[in-house]
């Protein structure tokens, strides 16, 4: 069995977005729940965030990261697996005022899965920020948040376009202006959380953040995603993903982020190496 590829388009000069037929999970897909990727037999397993289940089809946006996003952006057109839904989604309820916010690929995706679901709600207000490095990096429209939130704003980390800044300097101004906030979701960037989280414990306001964590099985079997809540050991995959940042050992959580880089680099070498026809025309 495989899943067929049915769209694959660039969003930026490393994103890009895949369409994916998975009946069985889009018919179960909840925002905030993710799923298990494999391209081949002795492939990795690659969780990777939804940004919508429609139609039979999933959609996802990845980073040209690493060996396997970028085999996957050049070469395929079916996964050998698709697993999910896994984790735990929302709860989908009104929650009065809402900022759901995302400066990383992983939560844009999950930006846009919060907003199109919680916007059916009645009772709901939602604030969308959605940060970019430079205005030439911003997603195409169609993809954005812009039809889906109450208030959508953009900001760019060189201030080329929208607000400049990241979505955590408008969201501060916000609420130093008086503006309630009831609730906060938001993914992307570790460092960005925890600074965002400190903000939230400022003015005691609940939240549901992803933590990104290195996953292997996805099913809490091997602990690699493991995460201090509360004080007590959880695991991303089963737990969460996303959790109150509030409560986050976040220092743990980026060191932990960062434990492959070294393996991951050395497969990506391998792979450009490969691809250009070897190790000697790649040194070249």
């Amino acid at each position: 069995m495989s899943f067929k590829i049915t769209r694959k388009i660039d969003l930026d000069s490393m994103d890009y977005l895949v369409e994916v037929e998975a009946p069985e999970v889009a018919e179960r897909f909840i925002p905030g729940q993710f799923v298990m990727l494999m391209t081949h037999e002795e492939g990795e397993r690659v969780p990777m965030s939804v940004m919508k289940a429609e139609d039979g089809k999933i959609s996802m946006f990845i980073r040209k990261l690493g060996k396997t996003s970028k085999h996957l952006r050049d070469n395929l057109d079916t996964f050998l697996n698709v697993i999910g839904p896994l984790g735990n989604g929302i709860e989908l309820k009104s929650y009065g005022r809402i900022a759901v916010v995302s400066d990383a690929v992983c939560g844009q995706a999950e930006n846009y899965a919060v907003c199109q679901a919680l916007s059916k709600i009645e009772g709901n207000e939602i604030i969308s920020i959605q940060t970019f490095p430079n205005h030439q990096e911003i997603y195409p429209d169609e993809v954005l948040v812009k039809d889906l939130a109450d208030t959508h704003i953009i900001t760019t980390e060189d201030g080329s376009a929208g607000e400049p800044g990241s979505y955590l300097d408008v969201l501060e101004k916000m609420l130093e202006d008086g503006v309630k906030i009831d609730h906060v979701f938001g993914g992307g960037k570790l460092p960005t959380l925890k600074k965002l989280s400190a903000l939230l414990d400022k003015y005691d306001i609940p939240s549901s953040l992803t933590v990104r964590q290195i996953m292997v099985d996805g099913s809490g079997m091997c602990g690699a995603c493991r995460l201090y809540y509360n004080g007590e050991m959880k695991l991303a995959c089963v737990d969460g993903p996303m959790f109150d940042g509030r409560y986050i050992d976040w220092d743990t959580a980026i060191k932990r982020y960062g434990m492959f880089k070294r393996e991951e680099r050395v497969a990506d070498l391998d792979y450009q190496c490969k691809k250009k026809g070897g190790c000697q025309s790649w040194q070249k």
